[in-house]
């Protein structure tokens, strides 16, 4: 009888134990209805990915990422226990622990003092309480939320990231993939994809007035590029914390180019400067595209060192492509590296995008930081073409000034297409695509500059 009760007991701590793994424990709390409300907002951007096709190859999996961390208890699994970890006035690590170890190790701490506190809020709290036990000043002590056990895939898979390996190789295959024979062939496009950066600047200012911090700042201005690896690359340096936000905010505004570009484009522009029809451009040579990967390389490596990791990789992609002696090289650049590195890329950004760090008043100020930054963006290379305009005579079309945000190709598409609009026989695109891929040189060279000012 005794074996048969103490088995029914193991029985009775199995089932607990299967209860406990399970992510329905949270139910009561607001942390699993947040989870959820995140993961309805993965859904609606699976459907702008899958119905609308908005930048599907980058969305999708970002959506994804995001749906598959909020799943109540999947934390834990794809990353890790998490934890807090603290330094002392000295700088030295003291602890890096669960908030339950926390509490059971510094008698200073009891479970009372973090009833219902956001994470943001329990890092407060910690820094607080550690401040007061050291005596010093709250400022002194240094909290940070981190992964402290049992690592998982996500937790590998973002190192990927946090050591800056992705954004970099994304940029090789862009490369591999790109055509600068527009913008050699029209160097003034040059102008209009630098133009199309003040939305950085723009931002920049707007935030560090919003409260943030210069490098939280830069971060936020270079959504303004419209490239999803910069502004990745850049964070990551920057403003660790703030990755999935920006990445989200800058991939999804990507991805509403066709959206949010056409209204600013003819509200900035008359119809008769849309329809616009531009000189066919000449034919660049072969020796041309080789020796300007090389030589822009070598201008921007020796005036800003910090911009080679994703310009040099951009500019590597290019050469291959263009020498035409490695065609295996370039193929699994284009093809197989690049689509292989979007998937991991987007679905570890994404998974950062978890409802306990995500859903702040902060991530909404990035979000509308970063429709701003766009806008601007658009209107400076608009506002430039049309000066252009002027002074050649109404050789250059307005619309081409907004490709000068570096979502290549789709802003020349839409330069495109809101021209045909007007004139189904003007053809403009291979002219929007110099200030397209002139944008992606600048929004590397913004991103350098900014790291080197604040890095």
């Amino acid at each position: 009888m005794a074996s048969y009760l103490l088995g029914a007991n193991q029985w009775v701590d199995s089932l607990r134990n299967l209860w406990q793994s399970t992510g329905l424990t949270g139910i009561g709390t607001g942390g699993f209805w947040l989870n959820i409300v995140m993961m309805l907002i993965a859904c609606v951007l699976m459907y702008l990915a899958i119905v609308k096709k908005f930048e599907p190859m980058l969305l999708l999996p970002i959506a994804f990422g995001m749906f598959l961390i909020n799943i109540p208890g999947a934390y834990q699994q794809l990353y890790g226990t998490k934890g807090f970890e603290i330094t002392d006035p000295a700088g030295a690590v003291v602890a890096s622990e669960t908030l339950q170890n926390l509490i059971a190790n510094f008698d200073f701490l009891t479970a009372d003092m973090f009833n219902g506190l956001s994470e943001t809020e329990t890092m407060h709290v910690l820094q607080e309480a550690f401040a007061t036990h050291y005596g010093v000043a709250v400022d002194a002590i240094g909290v940070v939320s981190k992964v402290v056990s049992d690592q998982g895939l996500f937790y590998f898979l973002y190192k990927g990231v946090e050591w800056v390996i992705f954004p970099p190789l994304i940029f090789l295959g862009i490369g591999a993939m790109t055509d600068f024979g527009p913008l050699i062939a029209n160097p003034k496009s040059l102008l209009l994809g630098a133009a199309a950066q003040v939305g950085i600047i723009v931002a920049f200012f707007l935030s560090v007035l919003f409260g943030f911090t210069p490098q939280e700042a830069a971060s936020i201005g270079i959504i303004g590029g419209a490239d999803g690896p910069t502004a990745i690359y850049l964070t990551s340096k920057l403003a660790p914390d703030m990755v999935a936000t920006i990445a989200i905010a800058a991939y999804s505004y990507m991805a509403l180019i066709p959206v949010i570009q056409p209204p600013i484009m003819r509200l900035l522009t008359t119809k008769k400067e849309r329809m616009i029809r531009m000189e066919q451009l000449r034919t660049v040579s072969k020796t041309e595209k080789i020796i300007f990967p090389i030589v822009v390389t070598a201008l921007v490596g020796i005036l800003l060192p910090s911009a080679l990791p994703l310009l040099g990789m951009l500019m590597l992609g290019n050469l291959m492509k263009e020498s035409g002696v490695v065609p295996r090289l370039t193929k699994t650049a284009s093809n197989e590296l690049i689509n292989i590195i979007t998937i991991m890329l987007g679905v570890v950004v994404g998974s950062k995008a978890y409802a306990g760090t995500f859903l702040t008043l902060s991530t909404l100020k990035v979000i509308v930081l970063g429709v701003i930054a766009f806008a601007f963006g658009t209107a400076g290379g608009v506002l430039l073409g049309k000066l252009m305009c002027k002074l050649t005579k109404g050789k250059i079309n307005p619309l081409i000034g907004a490709a000068g945000v570096s979502a290549v190709p789709m802003a020349a598409r839409v330069a495109q297409d809101v021209g045909a609009k007007e004139d189904p026989q003007n053809y403009l695109l291979m002219h929007a695509m110099g200030p397209n891929v002139a944008g992606v040189i600048g929004s590397a060279v913004a991103a350098g500059v900014l790291l080197a000012i604040f890095g």
